[in-house]
């Protein structure tokens, strides 16, 4: 089994296991030794469950504004515990390939491999919920079956985004490839870069 299937089964196995609780306030004790590859991996496919339901909730037409704005703020908070988790991926694959010469003429990819890995986490929770659209009992076939054809879409997609990571981590591993990670320095949620922030303090 490739990495990134190994990936994907922590990232499925994860989404299953928030579906047996369906909380955003659950808590669960990650399953996998701390400071190990899987328990981020874990941590960070809870991260993006937990949020995918948060974006289900705020769009409900009947929310309380006030309910509304918490929860938008909640969002925010999870968009950066998301990205902060992305990078502790691409530390852990910088330090894996640290001592890999990048060969003459060797090329830099368009994302990381951690961002390739987020999207993986995002596509396993697509796949749950369009699994269940599917199945659901209480809809029309023409709906079911417009869900069928979306899944094997998505379906199609993780084998090719599977494929790609590990293509792209074996490119880095020989030095066809070199990682250049540049963080997100997201400037909403800092008050120093935020004109709203920084402006209510003046």
């Amino acid at each position: 089994m490739d990495f990134a299937d190994k990936c994907y089964r922590v990232f499925d196995d994860t989404t299953r296991l928030y579906h047996e609780h369906d909380n955003v306030d659950a808590k669960v004790d990650n399953p996998y030794e701390n400071g190990s590859i899987e328990h981020t991996l874990f941590a960070k496919n809870w991260i993006d469950a937990v949020q995918w339901h948060l974006e289900d909730i705020i769009r409900d037409p009947e929310i309380d504004p006030v309910a509304a704005l918490a929860l938008k703020r909640r969002i925010d908070r999870s968009n950066q515990d998301r990205t902060d988790m992305v990078e502790e991926l691409d530390t852990y694959f910088r330090e894996t390939y640290k001592d890999v010469k990048p060969l003459d003429g060797a090329t830099i990819n368009t994302e990381s491999p951690a961002w390739a890995l987020d999207r993986l986490s995002i596509l396993a929770l697509k796949i749950y919920h369009m699994e269940a659209e599917v199945n659901r009992p209480d809809a029309t076939p023409e709906h079911r079956a417009r869900c069928a054809a979306k899944l094997a879409v998505l379906t199609e997609q993780r084998a090719d985004l599977i494929a790609a990571i590990d293509a792209l981590l074996d490119d880095i591993a020989a030095g066809r490839k070199y990682m250049k990670v540049y963080r997100q320095m997201k400037m909403y949620n800092d008050a120093d870069t935020n004109p709203v922030l920084y402006g209510a303090k003046s």
